[in-house]
């Protein structure tokens, strides 16, 4: 079989950008996804900021198939038996150009797909990639199920776990510290009544993090997204604190108790079960990426560890993008050398370096570290769940002065040795 210029593997952000990008440039491409349709095996809840990758992809960014802009912002911190909810919202949100947009993966990613063979890209569903080729050492096409398709260059873009970048030797074997498990379901719902208990306009989305007891002390979080007429609701868990913690805690167990709490209860009340995911992400940040190329190929978006949660806000959808637009260009470019060593290759990580990416992804290099403290998911949601239970609570005993009321809490849990101590750590923010 004749060589084509570039296999993609993987039908995500990542892979999807990249062939778009190459297929607009003129050139050949596959993409080889082994869902039934792109975005179908995708549990992301989701989010996207638009405004980093606007200037990326302008046209596709201003016609995508997004749910909602997301104008108001919720934090809730839950102990056992109590909550407290931040919310945070602007105007300037509500003024277009909008900063981010709640997305469902599954209906976002069949619609770029379809632009990608519009431009000349073939886009195959169902075909696992089993592995690569070699040409005197150097990467030259794949392996997908028995049949070889020889090509130029690969863009490995196959996921947090990609295997195909392992095999390429860009990166280590699966490390439990660095990943968790997403759980997400999606509940129907009436886009008016969303609207309504959100407090929201037409067209506006909310978007809401949960912190504390609801993950029993284990690393992660809850996530809540408003879609046109649906709700995504999940749970995220470190799997090394679910490994240490095997046999008392179940995942699914914790998503059952999570979302039967009044506070998820009282967005989701009403709302159909229509799906039902779990999917492996990397949590590693920039200490958990992988080598980016290697003669004939190249890696991009979570198969080479682009995410970055702090805690407040989680990011992967526009690393990806970026990642695949700037691998697509250096694959052209290499193509259009006839140059496709490791040496020309380079050039893709410069211009990552260059970029918001690692740009962002170097500011926050601890905030793993600093995350993984536990006391984030137990000391610290007790606090501020105890102090306002003690502020706002009227008995029969005489009312203590609000001052020494907060100090005594606060004495309780965070004025001591490991409280300064945590303070200290989140300068690494």
């Amino acid at each position: 079989m004749e060589k084509i210029d570039a296999v993609i593997i993987g039908g995500g952000l990542a892979g999807l950008t990249a062939a778009y990008q190459l297929s607009t440039a003129g050139r050949q491409v596959i993409v080889l996804e082994r869902g039934d349709a792109p975005g179908s095996k995708n549990v992301t809840g989701g989010r996207m900021y638009v405004e980093p990758i606007r200037r990326y992809l302008p046209a596709l960014i201003d016609e995508a198939p997004f749910e909602r802009h997301v104008v108001k912002e919720m934090i809730a911190v839950l102990d056992e038996q109590g909550s407290v909810l931040l919310e945070y919202g602007t105007d300037k949100w509500r003024e277009r150009p909008y900063m981010s947009y709640t997305v469902l993966r599954a209906r976002f990613d069949k619609w770029f797909s379809e632009k990608v063979m519009e431009k000349g890209g073939f886009v195959i569903p169902n075909r696992r990639v089993d592995d690569l080729l070699w040409e005197n050492g150097r990467v030259a096409g794949v392996k997908a199920e028995g049949e070889e398709i020889p090509a130029h260059i690969v863009i490995s873009a196959d996921g947090a776990l990609s295997l195909m970048a392992e095999k390429a030797g860009l990166r280590l074997p699966f490390d439990p510290g660095n990943y968790a498990v997403a759980i997400k379901e999606l509940y129907a719902l009436d886009e008016k009544v969303i609207e309504d208990r959100f407090g929201l306009n037409a067209g506006e989305g909310a978007a809401c993090l949960f912190m504390g007891a609801m993950t029993k002390g284990m690393f992660g979080g809850g996530f809540l997204y408003t879609n046109e007429d649906s709700i995504s609701l999940g749970i995220v868990l470190g799997i090394e604190s679910l490994r240490k913690e095997s046999g008392r805690f179940q995942s699914h167990q914790i998503m059952d108790e999570f979302k039967a709490r009044n506070e998820v209860q009282r967005w989701i009340r009403g709302g159909e079960l229509r799906e039902y995911s779990a999917h492996v992400i990397s949590e590693a940040g920039i200490n958990g990426l992988s080598r980016l190329y290697t003669d004939g190929m190249l890696v991009a978006g979570d198969a080479a560890g682009f995410a970055l949660n702090l805690g407040i806000t989680v990011r992967g959808m526009e690393l990806a993008i970026v990642s695949g637009v700037l691998a697509a260009e250096v694959a052209d470019q290499a193509l259009t050398k006839g140059d496709m060593s490791a040496g020309f290759l380079s050039s893709y990580e410069k211009k990552l370096k260059e970029s918001f990416v690692h740009i962002d992804m170097e500011t926050f290099r601890h905030s793993k570290e600093v995350l993984e403290n536990p006391r984030f998911f137990t000391i610290y949601p007790k606090f501020m769940c105890e102090l306002m239970g003690k502020l706002f609570t009227i008995s029969d005993e005489p009312k203590a002065p609000l001052y020494k009321s907060g100090m005594e809490v606060a004495k309780k849990y965070i004025l001591k040795w490991e409280g300064l101590k945590d303070l200290l750590s989140l300068r690494k923010m």
